[in-house]
């Protein structure tokens, strides 16, 4: 046996220093390679001194040890914020930020999660409300992380030693992200849904062939929409502005068109009035800046809703545009192959409408799609690749999809691209909404892939035929003992649609069939679907 006659690591970096048991572990580690080290006998460096060290050629160290994402365990579309930032409340400042984030990873802000939060963290991006979908939910989380006392993100291991490198997704040519858009032509909108509807979904085409932009099934379509000129002309006769009113070298009402979000009301806004106002309105004011609801409002509050709550009050029109939000891209599922539709994109989109007192709210892109923009109009878009949501490679593997609603968008793609394939595996589809007679989207397609066997299944759930509400998920119940053959057999498992209700109850209901039918305890189907997560057998597109 060959005796092991290295020294053991001293031990440089004492108790009281501010770091975890495993981060002083690693840090001797490191100092000892670092120091010049002569046998034993090595004093101790002092806290200040291994902070010393940290900010200077061994600033990296800390970081190392805080590297690691530990897997993201929070990074799951189907968590509320709170439930994340539970999650994530030991780890590193890095990954706090990074759980605030909305985990969808949809490229709105020009990033995925992980790299925004990280890009934030360095100093690199400093505004804070660039996720759409966590809105000012995640932008007021952002800035509470933001500006944590010094003594838990140090200055220079924000900003000197920047843990890991993060910049935005690199766009590999024009059209690839936000900040590249190309031109495209809107064709056509035809609604979906059949008289008597509750509803009001729109097949949207466009016409990319000029700008040569690309995509494959599972991308999104990112467009820049416009706001409602009724409701702009409604806050600039708010603002007792003058619609010409010079903003950088444009007009107010331009601005307002094309360059802020008008809703939901950004604190920012609330701040400058809170600047302006006096007595109790500035409390209320100040109170709604910081994400208190002294009237119970708050959650109503558009851009004109804030005018008119605070009557009287007309802020210059140059630091009312400062105070806004920027009006970003929105993305949406793309429902079309690119093997059938060549230099065609569609979408599946639902127009958002609905009424807080006496005036309707109108969903920014939505209504812009179905009501605001003329067959031949131009429009800037980009494509956004999907992360981890797309067709096996082996066109043999059986798939599973779980579509409800506009959810069903990528899957009709799917379908069109293993056809266009003829790729040999079984597909099987799940598609519910309100009722039958009204809301089946595509059904003439969806029966005709039945017929011709493309189809394997197509499994219909309806909510509201029956005095008993029907959903995706109880489907999925009925036939569990087929469901758990084909996962057997290696199928994929598809979902899209709504993160918070549906596809919480969609993954409940497969752990339950899991366990019935493939003869497992709950935790060990629980562990079988995290693993199907893990293999990318499982795979969410949710919102």
């Amino acid at each position: 046996m060959t005796q092991n006659l290295s020294p053991p690591i001293p031990m440089l970096v004492p108790e009281t220093a501010p770091f975890t048991d495993e981060q002083r572990v690693w840090l001797n580690g490191f100092f000892a390679g670092l120091v010049s080290l002569d046998g034993f006998g090595i004093t101790p460096l002092s806290g200040e001194q291994a902070a010393a060290l940290m900010s200077g050629a061994g600033v990296n160290a800390k970081n190392a040890a805080d590297d690691d994402d530990g897997g993201a365990p929070w990074h799951d579309q189907t968590l509320l914020l709170a439930e994340r930032m539970k999650i994530a409340e030991s780890r590193p400042l890095r990954w706090r930020m990074m759980a605030a984030m909305a985990q969808q990873d949809c490229g709105q802000c020009g990033y995925n999660c992980r790299d925004y939060s990280g890009a934030i963290f360095q100093g690199k991006e400093e505004r804070l409300n660039l996720c759409v979908p966590g809105g000012k939910e995640t932008a007021r989380m952002l800035k509470a992380l933001y500006e944590e006392p010094k003594i838990s993100t140090p200055a220079t291991a924000r900003v000197a030693t920047p843990a890991p490198e993060a910049t935005p997704a690199p766009p590999s040519g024009p059209g690839r992200s936000r900040d590249s858009p190309v031109t495209a032509t809107f064709l056509s909108r035809t609604r979906l849904n059949k008289p008597g509807s509750a509803k009001e979904t729109w097949h949207i085409e466009f016409d990319i062939a000029p700008s040569s932009l690309n995509y494959t099934v599972g991308d999104s379509f990112g467009i820049f929409p416009s706001n409602d000129p009724a409701l702009v002309d409604a806050i600039i006769k708010a603002l007792d502005a003058p619609a010409d009113f010079p903003i950088g070298g444009r007009a107010l009402r331009e601005v307002l068109l094309d360059g802020v979000s008008l809703s939901p009301a950004p604190d920012m806004l609330f701040q400058l009035y809170s600047y302006i106002i006096g007595g109790e309105r500035r409390k209320k004011a100040r109170a709604l800046a910081t994400g208190e609801d002294p009237d119970g409002d708050a959650a109503s509050l558009d851009v004109l809703a804030v005018i008119e709550k605070f009557p009287g009050v007309r802020p210059d029109p140059e630091a009312f545009i400062e105070a806004l939000d920027p009006l970003q891209p929105r993305l949406y599922s793309i429902s079309s192959s690119p093997k059938v539709n060549l230099g065609r994109v569609a979408l599946t989109v639902d127009a958002v409408r609905y009424d807080i007192g006496k005036r309707r709210r109108l969903g920014i892109a939505s209504t812009f799609l179905a009501d605001r923009i003329a067959p031949g109009n131009p429009i800037k878009v980009y494509v956004q690749k999907a992360h981890a949501f797309a067709l096996p490679a082996d066109p043999s593997v059986p798939i599973i999809m779980i579509g409800p609603g506009t959810g069903v968008a990528p899957f009709r793609a799917f379908l069109q691209e293993r056809g266009a394939i003829d790729a040999p595996g079984r597909n099987w589809l799940f598609f519910g909404h309100q009722h039958s007679n009204h809301d089946f989207f595509y059904e003439d397609e969806f029966k005709e892939m039945k017929a011709s066997g493309l189809l394997t299944r197509l499994t219909l759930a309806w909510s509201r035929d029956s005095d008993q509400k029907i959903y995706v998920q109880d489907r999925m119940r009925e036939v569990g003992r087929d469901l758990w053959a084909w996962l057997a057999d290696g199928a994929h498992v598809y979902v899209c649609g709504d993160a918070k209700r549906m596809a919480k109850d969609v993954e409940i209901a497969l752990v339950d069939i899991v366990a019935q039918h493939g003869a497992r305890s709950a935790a060990e189907a629980a562990a079988f679907v995290a693993e199907l997560k893990k293999k990318g057998r499982y795979q969410q597109d949710v919102y």
